[in-house]
This record gives structure tokens, C-alpha cells and sequence, in this order.
């Protein structure tokens, strides 16, 4: 709910600066036109005091210069796909919105860069270096409808992430507008670069607190040839989590390993047809990418591992036909949840792989203990999990006890070496909780690099650490 005590409203000269700077056609201030944008998928809402949606650099000068000046809150957004509420301008500030800045500016084969603004849609991106036979591996599971410069402010990470790591990978260079107006282009075109502090890999993850991205350099790989996968069941969670380690152990890497637990495949099971057994309790999901020929032998290895491991089912695509059914269970969690309850708290924890049939035994034993259903499933392949608290939040006392279940979670993962977000970020969801994993020390280190970008904590204000 929106702060009672936050009272700010615009002035006239300020939505005057607004509409001469943006225009009557992007500079939005009646409740009808600017609702959308006070809340995010973390389904938490604060009312901006203005939308505002910038086509070109220099906007965004006039607008940094300004805000500061006048210390109002910025909350820079695209299509508000973030779990955690890092979108939600709360205390009352400008939504400042991406989608006009959304141009592929450049895509250079000899270089293997893209140049892009920061409200390009990630799987537009893909599709597009794929032309030229080029590959941007981080695939986050909404690749189809978030956009590069939210997946590099949260620096998100996906299926892929096994082999191909996550979007701070891929970050070679940005400009960015501070706080006052100024611009810095850390990093450039080159792949390696150790000149200086990393400034780019500061802002990357930094949840828009920084400062104003308004373009982005990113690394492209070559396309591979050809991709395999293989979905396979297994009776028992034990059973599954000892076939990923004899995978690891057979030194076959995967370009993509997923898991879900059994409340997860009864979930997908409610809203179309799945290739498992009834009684199935885990889930694994293998993707392998390269060239032909090695595919071939790749496949082959990863199928005998697998087949000596006695699953419950075995199922393989070969080519991007055969693969999106298998996939596509995978991108049905989200919307097969609701089908368990109305409601859900999204945390997304990491771990240590030695850790995660602990941690998965132990949150299931949670959620039995709230009488809520807990649905878990990630990337296993680098201990990203993904817990949805199920609840009617509508009952008070079972939305205290998705609350509470919530805070245990987040403790045992802490108690088990974890980290308290593995890719959706911090947010308001998570605030509370930073100062249980990070000490004194580091908060006061991070306060100070906030304040060398943003000395008067406009960007974003209450959100990360």
C-alpha cells in the first residue's frame, strides 16, 4: 500500500518542465493514463506522480539535471516484469518509462557486439543476431516480454546461465546519465578491458539505483549448430539430484539443467498434458547446444548416463521443433501456479550445490507445517531456486503464514551458505532482509558508492541494500 505519510505532490512549474521536456504525448500526469506504471509483477502498488517516456539522450540530461535539482525520486522501468517491486515508485517520484528507447542501434559481426537501447525485448535481440548467425545466450524465463535493460539491471540470468553464465557476462560497455546530468561510457567494444575500477559490472545488478542506462554494448557469441534436450522423470527427489551429479561426474556439461519437485509438476499437470508418470516426484531438464557432430556424441553420452540412472520416463527433442514441448512445460510453471492458489510470495534463493536436497527437503517440510503449498524448481545446474509461497492473501491469517514461511525460507537459505536472491534482485520484497546477509562493513562500502552516482539518493530510492 502506498505510504500515508508520503505526501509529495508536482508543483506547476514542475509538470511544466515535464511536458515542455517530453511533450503532452509522453509526459503523462492523470491517474487513468499513469495507474499501469505504479506497479510491477511483484503485484505491489504506488501511484507516480508523473510518467514521463524519453525518445533520446538529451531527454534524459534534462531530466537527470532536473530531478536533481529538485531531489525527485526516479524510477526507471520498461514492461515491469520484476518480482521484487524494484519498479514500485514508492516514496512518490517520476516513472520514467524505456519503451521509446527501445532501437537495436548496431550489430557487428567482425566486432561480435550489439549496440541496443534499453527497452529492446531480449528474445527481439535474439532473433535478430541470430541473422547473422550470432547468439546472445542470456535467456531469462521472460525473454519473450522483458527487456535488456531491466535483465542488466537486475543482471538476470536463465536457463542457460549453467554453461553460458548470466548477463554480466555479456555487458562489455553502456552509457549512462548520473544524477545531475552527467554522462559516463564505462567499458566499450573490446572484450577485455582491466583499465580502472569496473564501473560497468557496478551498475550491472545495481536495480536502476545508480544511475540512467540509454544504451548498452553487449558481447555476441557464434550461433552453435544445432541444440538437443531431454526431459526426464524420476521417482523419488533423491533420485533426481543423483542423477545431475553422476551428469557433472561423467564431466558433461550441459548448456541448460532445470528441476522441478512434485508440487511443481502437479501444478503444469493441471493445465495441459505432461509426458511423466503419475507418481513422478522430480523432474529434470537438459539442454546440450554445438556443432553437429559433436551434439551427436554429447547426446549420446548425456542419454547412457541418464538411462543407467533408472528414470521414471525419458523424453528427447532433437531441433527447435522437437524441443519447445519440453520447454514449454517449462514456461507453464508460472501460469499452472495460480491453479494451485490465487496468491504467491516469488523469492528466488541460491545455494550451494552440496546443499540443495537439504534446502528442498526442509522448505517442502515448511510449507507442510503453514499448510500452504510450496512449489520449487530453477536451475539446478547453479543452485538457483525458486520458491513460490501458494495463498489465498485474501485470508489474512493464511497470508500470515505465507509470510512467515517466507522468512523461514530466507533463513535457512542463509543458514545453509546461500544467497538471498540468485537474479530477480532485492526490491522492496527483500529489503528488510539484506542487513541479515550482508555486514555493517559492506552495507557502509555500498552506501558510499551510491552516493559518489547518486549523493542525494534520488535513483530508485529504498530499493537493493
Amino acid at each position: 500500500m502506498p505510504d500515508p505519510h508520503d505526501t509529495r505532490t508536482l508543483a506547476k512549474d514542475e509538470r511544466r518542465f515535464l511536458r515542455t521536456t517530453f511533450g503532452d504525448e509522453d509526459a503523462l500526469f492523470d491517474a487513468e493514463s499513469t495507474c499501469v506504471f505504479g506497479a510491477d509483477a511483484y503485484r505491489n502498488f504506488a501511484p507516480p506522480l508523473a510518467v514521463v517516456r524519453p525518445t533520446s539522450l538529451e531527454q534524459v540530461q534534462e531530466l537527470m539535471a532536473w530531478a536533481q535539482k529538485v531531489r525527485m525520486p526516479i524510477y526507471v522501468r520498461a514492461r515491469g516484469t520484476n518480482v521484487v517491486g524494484s519498479c514500485v515508485p514508492r516514496p512518490a517520484g517520476i516513472v520514467v518509462s524505456t519503451l521509446k528507447l527501445n532501437r537495436i542501434i548496431e550489430v557487428n559481426t567482425q566486432d561480435f557486439v550489439a549496440v541496443v537501447e534499453p527497452g529492446v525485448v531480449t528474445g527481439e535481440l535474439q532473433k535478430r543476431v541470430e541473422q547473422d548467425r550470432l547468439f546472445y545466450p542470456p535467456d531469462p524465463a521472460s525473454m519473450k516480454i522483458s527487456t535488456i535493460g531491466g535483465n542488466v539491471s537486475t543482471c538476470a540470468g536463465g536457463m542457460r546461465a549453467l554453461k553460458y553464465g548470466v548477463t554480466r557476462e555479456y555487458v562489455l560497455g553502456l552509457t549512462a546519465v548520473l544524477p545531475g546530468g552527467e554522462i559516463i561510457r564505462p567499458g566499450g567494444r573490446t572484450h577485455k578491458n582491466v583499465v580502472g575500477l569496473d564501473l560497468v559490472r557496478t551498475i550491472v545488478g545495481s536495480e536502476g539505483s545508480l544511475a540512467f542506462i540509454t544504451d548498452i554494448t553487449l558481447k555476441l557469441l557464434p550461433k552453435p549448430e544445432s541444440t538437443a534436450s531431454l526431459l526426464v522423470g524420476y521417482p523419488t527427489l533423491e533420485d533426481a539430484l543423483a542423477a545431475a551429479k553422476q551428469v557433472f561426474d561423467a564431466g558433461i556439461l550441459p548448456t541448460a539443467l532445470e528441476f522441478m519437485t512434485r508440487e511443481t509438476l502437479d501444478a503444469v499437470a493441471k493445465v495441459q498434458a505432461v509426458p511423466w508418470p503419475e507418481d513422478t516426484e522430480a523432474a529434470l531438464l537438459f539442454r546440450l547446444d554445438g556443432s553437429r557432430d559433436a551434439l551427436a556424441a554429447d547426446l549420446k553420452g548425456l542419454t547412457g548416463v541418464l538411462e543407467s540412472t533408472r528414470p521414471a520416463s525419458l523424453d528427447t527433442g532433437l531441433g527447435p521443433d522437437e524441443e519447445e514441448p519440453l520447454w514449454e512445460i517449462r514456461r507453464m510453471i508460472n501460469p499452472a501456479s495460480f491453479q494451485v492458489a490465487p496468491d504467491k510470495i516469488s523469492d528466488d534463493i541460491t545455494l550451494p550445490r552440496g546443499k540443495l536436497r537439504e534446502a528442498l527437503v526442509k522448505i517442502r517440510a515448511i510449507g507442510r507445517e503453514a499448510g500452504l503449498t510450496i512449489l520449487t524448481f530453477g536451475h539446478l545446474g547453479d543452485g538457483n531456486i525458486h520458491v513460490n509461497i501458494m495463498h489465498n492473501a485474501s485470508d489474512v491469517e493464511e497470508h500470515r503464514r505465507a509470510v512467515s514461511a517466507k522468512e523461514q525460507v530466507l533463513a535457512l537459505t542463509l543458514s545453509l551458505g546461500g544467497s538471498l536472491s540468485g537474479e530477480h534482485g532485492v526490491g522492496l520484497a527483500k529489503a528488510a532482509f539484506v542487513h541479515k546477509q550482508l555486514g555493517p562493513v559492506e552495507r557502509r562500502v555500498m552506501a558510499g558508492v551510491k552516493h559518489a552516482f547518486d549523493p542525494h539518493n534520488i535513483m530508485n530510492p529504498g530499493k537493493g541494500w
